[in-house]
C-alpha cells in the first residue's frame, strides 16, 4: 500500500520518524569506522520466491569464516539496505567475525516492511517470504551453519525480525530488536500498513496469549524457540514503550520462562538490563531499557552488545582467513625496517570516534627490534574512565588500572611493525589516550 493511502497524519508521523531516523543514523556512519576491505554490499537477483518484489544486498567478509554465521540487517521505515549498511556497524563486525550479512531493501513506497499482512505474519507471502527466500539462497551458496542464523532491525526493521522470528522460530537461533513491537501486534487485519493502537502502546495481552500467537503460527513444533535480545527508550514517541514490556512477556514466554528477572545491571548510565531465563550473555531473553532515550536509539557499540547476546564474538582465525588482521608493511623480519622501540615492545590508544554517552577506541602494537609472539598491556585511567566492551583483547580492570592480553591470533608482530587497530574497545566517560606499558610475552 502507498503512504498516499494512510491517513495525513499518520503519513506525517511516519515521515518525521523516518527523518529524523535518517538523520540520527547518518551521525552513527561517520563515527563508525568503515571496513578496511575488498569486501564490498553487492546485490542478488533471482534468489527465489519474492512476492512483494524486495530486494536482496548482500556483505561476505574477505575473511569468510569456515561455515560462517549469518545475520538479517533490517533497515528501518523510510530507509534502505545501503542506509543499514553504511549507517551500523554490522559489516564491520563481520569483517572482524567472519560472518555474512543480508540487507534486505524495501521497493515499496513507504520504504516500510510488511508486519501488518496475514500474508507476511503467517509466512504465505510478502516480505516475510522474500526474506527467507534470501536465507535459503545464502545457506545453499556459501554452506552456512544453520544453527547460527541470527536477524537484528531498528524500528520498521525491529518489528521485522520479530515477524521473522515468530514465522520461523525453527530457522534462528535469536534476534535483536532495536525500538520494535511484539509479533502480529501490528496485525490490522485490511490493507492498512499502520496499526495505531500497537503504535501507540494500546495492546496489551497476557504473556501467554502473546505466546501462543508465536506457537498458532507453528503448529506441531516444540522447539527450541529463538532467544531475543530486546532494546526501547523510555521515551520513544513513534513505537510506545509499553511495547518493551509486551516484547518481553511475548519472548519469555515462548521460551518457557516467567517475567520475573535472573539478572539486572546497569551496563552504562542510564541503561538498565534485565536477563530472563538465564544469568549469561545468552540468556532466553535480555532487555535493555534506557532511560530518556527516544525512538532513534541506535548508537555506536549496540551491536557489539548484540553480537555478544548472539554468541558470535569469537573471532576468525587467520590462520584459515590471512586477511582477517592486516599487519602494516612486510611481515619478514629481514626485510622490516627498525623503527620500533629496541627490543620489547609499544603500544597506543587511538581514539577513532566519540559520542554524547562514550567513544571508541582502537589499540596499536609496535615491536621492537625482535618479533613478539604476545603482548600484555597495562595503563591507569586518568579520570573515572572505563571500559563497557571491547573485542579482539582478554581485557580485566581493577579500579582505574587496566590490563590487556592478546587472544592469541593477534599476539604475534614482526621487528619494528605496527599492528593497527590490534583490538578495540568502547570506553564511558571522556575520551582519554593515556600512556600504556607493553610487555612482551
Amino acid at each position: 500500500m502507498s503512504t498516499s493511502a494512510l491517513p495525513r497524519l499518520r503519513r506525517g508521523l511516519i515521515a518525521a520518524a523516518a527523518a529524523v531516523f535518517v538523520a540520527a543514523v547518518a551521525l552513527v556512519a561517520v563515527m563508525i569506522p568503515k571496513p578496511a576491505s575488498a569486501a564490498t554490499l553487492t546485490q542478488v537477483t533471482n534468489f527465489g520466491n519474492n512476492p512483494s518484489n524486495i530486494e536482496m544486498y548482500l556483505y561476505v567478509p574477505d575473511n569468510l569464516a569456515p561455515e560462517p554465521a549469518l545475520v538479517l540487517g533490517i533497515h528501518w521505515c523510510g530507509g534502505s539496505a545501503n542506509a543499514f549498511y553504511t549507517g551500523t556497524e554490522w559489516a564491520r563486525l563481520a569483517d572482524q567475525y567472519g560472518f555474512i550479512v543480508i540487507y534486505p531493501s524495501v521497493t515499496r513506497a513507504s520504504k516500510c516492511w510488511d508486519v501488518a499482512s496475514e500474508a507476511s505474519l503467517s509466512g504465505t507471502g510478502s516480505d516475510s517470504v522474500g526474506i527467507k527466500s534470501m536465507m535459503d539462497w545464502t545457506i545453499s551458496r556459501y554452506g552456512v551453519d544453520t544453527d547460527k542464523i541470527f536477524s537484528t532491525g531498528t524500528s520498521s526493521g525491529a518489528m521485522m525480525t520479530n515477524v521473522m522470528l515468530g514465522v520461523y522460530p525453527e530457522v534462528f537461533e535469536a534476534g535483536a530488536s532495536f525500538s520494535g513491537v511484539p509479533y502480529t501486534c501490528f496485525r490490522t487485519g485490511s490493507s492498512s500498513e499502520w496499526n495505531s493502537q500497537c503504535s501507540g502502546g494500546e495492546i496489551d495481552r497476557t504473556p501467554q496469549q502473546w505466546g501462543d500467537e508465536v506457537r498458532a503460527t507453528n503448529p506441531g513444533y516444540t522447539g527450541p524457540w529463538p532467544r531475543m535480545q530486546i532494546w526501547h527508550g523510555t521515551n520513544d514517541n513513534v513505537l510506545r514503550y509499553p511495547n518493551f514490556q509486551e516484547q518481553i512477556d511475548q519472548w519469555t514466554n515462548v521460551n518457557g520462562t516467567d517475567q520475573t528477572p535472573d539478572f539486572s545491571d546497569t551496563p552504562q548510565a542510564n541503561w538498565n538490563r534485565t536477563r530472563y531465563g538465564g544469568t549469561g550473555a545468552q540468556a532466553a531473553v535480555e532487555a535493555i531499557s534506557l532511560q530518556g532515550v527516544g525512538h532513534n536509539l541506535y548508537t555506536n557499540g549496540m551491536a557489539a552488545k548484540a553480537l555478544e547476546f548472539f554468541g558470535l564474538t569469537t573471532p576468525v582465525d587467520p590462520t584459515t582467513s590471512p586477511t582477517s588482521s592486516p599487519t602494516a608493511g612486510p611481515t619478514d623480519p629481514t626485510s622490516s625496517p627498525t623503527g620500533g622501540p629496541a627490543g620489547g615492545c609499544s603500544a597506543a590508544i587511538k581514539v577513532v570516534s566519540t559520542w554524547n554517552s562514550g567513544w571508541q577506541a582502537n589499540v596499536d602494537v609496535t615491536a621492537g627490534s625482535a618479533a613478539i609472539s604476545g603482548w600484555t598491556l597495562k595503563w591507569t585511567w586518568p579520570g573515572g574512565q572505563t571500559i563497557t566492551s571491547s573485542w579482539n583483547a582478554d581485557v580485566t580492570s581493577s579500579g582505574s588500572s587496566v590490563t590487556a592480553e592478546d587472544v592469541g591470533w593477534n599476539g604475534s608482530v614482526a621487528a619494528g611493525q605496527t599492528r593497527t587497530s590490534t583490538w578495540g574497545f568502547i570506553g564511558s566517560g571522556t575520551a582519554a589516550t593515556p600512556a600504556v606499558t607493553c610487555t612482551p610475552s
